[in-house]
């Protein structure tokens, strides 16, 4: 009798390895999730300096006036709304819709073309704000 052991794979083989779709939005919800996790403390530390005074505030402008922080912003952003549409999807998925493969795949490209018109939408609107 053969027994099926688990597999220890090695870095090449993982880093070989294609996730399904909903595999690859689910982890970048977490990727996401983390990078926002990161960001707070940024922001609100910025928030705080812009609200000392009015020269704090002045300074603060000055230095989100460029293209490099149009980037940063547009960045946390993204996964402000990437984060949002794939959390409803669980929350959809939760309450027991789509949970079928076909309805995974779905609800990820879904959550991917949702994303990207949502994500083009706030930098174009960021970029008429510059």
């Amino acid at each position: 009798m053969k027994k099926r052991r688990p597999t220890n794979l090695d870095i090449v083989s993982i880093l070989s390895y294609q996730l399904p779709l909903p595999g690859l939005v689910s982890i970048t919800h977490r990727i996401s999730g983390f990078l926002l996790f990161l960001a707070i403390p940024i922001l609100l530390c910025v928030l705080g300096k812009s609200l000392q005074s009015e020269q704090s505030f002045l300074m603060i402008a000055d230095a989100l006036d460029g293209f490099t922080m149009f980037l940063v912003i547009w960045v946390i952003l993204a996964a402000v709304i990437f984060h949002m549409v794939a959390g409803i999807k669980h929350i959809i998925m939760d309450m027991g819709y789509g949970e079928s493969l076909e309805g995974a795949k779905l609800g990820s490209k879904i959550v991917i073309g949702v994303s990207a018109i949502l994500i083009l939408l706030v930098g174009g609107w960021l970029w008429e704000q510059m």
